[in-house]
């Protein structure tokens, strides 16, 4: 695990293989451990680098008032240090969030959007209801010990078909989540809209979806597809919502085939 500071966060990520930057956004509760079949399936086509996002892992926590674009711009110093080359750029759920954040704030800085199991924004994609919903769960959970919510999250995560020792391995690493940096977090983004963003976007883009996924589902994803010009849309049947971990040989297939064709 390495760590670089940037705008004085100490930032942990973990860096695999050789190749095109391939750099890799968690979800929301997890960190850089969460693609581990992505840092051992795809480096030997990509340098690999999945970071632990402020608040997670052996990432610092960022101040009570953080802000989204602060994120963003978190995210793009971080590439300016591990990344010099242009990256391509992978998201999966919130992550997809994030490289939203970066693109609107620093479009020239990505190669290509891979966006995995993604939302507009819960706000840009969900009813507000939902938003307020979700938003409200997540406050109170920051409360409570992990092993009281994280058995209601892991079914709307996978599927009952699923391998147990995947599924383990996911609770075991949401269970390490930071309270204050989940705060801090959801603060930041937990109501973001990126629904203007989305038109805008000039890069070849990858949505990558499990055709089970009942957090962001097929409907969420049809729409994103048709609000980003030329973007493909693929749908991995039998999977749930963290399709990278689930089925990480299907995932990492339509990754290595998509990026493929973009060319370095």
């Amino acid at each position: 695990m390495d760590t670089v500071e940037i705008s004085g966060l100490r930032i942990g990520y973990q860096r695999a293989g050789q190749g095109p930057p391939l750099v890799l956004l968690h979800g929301a509760y997890e960190d850089s451990r969460v693609w581990r079949p992505q840092l051992e399936g795809l480096s030997n086509d990509f340098t690999v680098i999945a970071w632990d996002a402020p608040g997670c892992g052996r990432s610092d926590d960022p101040p009570p008032d953080f802000s989204g674009p602060e994120l963003g711009d978190v995210l793009a110093g971080f590439l300016r240090e591990v990344a010099p080359r242009k990256p391509h750029i992978v998201g999966l759920s919130w992550g997809s969030g994030v490289a939203l954040e970066l693109y609107r704030g620093h479009p020239h800085m990505v190669a290509s959007l891979v966006l995995a199991s993604a939302y507009a924004g819960w706000a840009g994609s969900l009813p507000p209801e939902e938003v307020e919903r979700r938003y409200a769960q997540i406050l109170a959970e920051l409360d409570q010990p992990p092993e009281r919510f994280i058995p209601v999250w892991l079914p709307t995560l996978f599927t009952p078909r699923a391998d147990s020792a995947t599924v383990e391995e996911v609770s075991a690493i949401m269970a390490d989540f930071h309270p204050a940096g989940m705060r801090a977090l959801l603060s930041a983004n937990g109501r973001a809209d990126y629904r203007d963003v989305l038109p805008g976007i000039s890069v070849p883009t990858l949505l990558l979806y499990g055709a089970e996924d009942v957090r962001s589902p097929l409907t969420v994803a049809r729409e994103m597809h048709r609000q980003i010009p030329d973007s493909q849309l693929v749908v991995i049947p039998d999977v749930g919502h963290l399709v990278a971990a689930e089925t990480p040989e299907a995932f990492n297939a339509e990754v290595r085939r998509f990026v493929h064709s973009i060319g370095d």
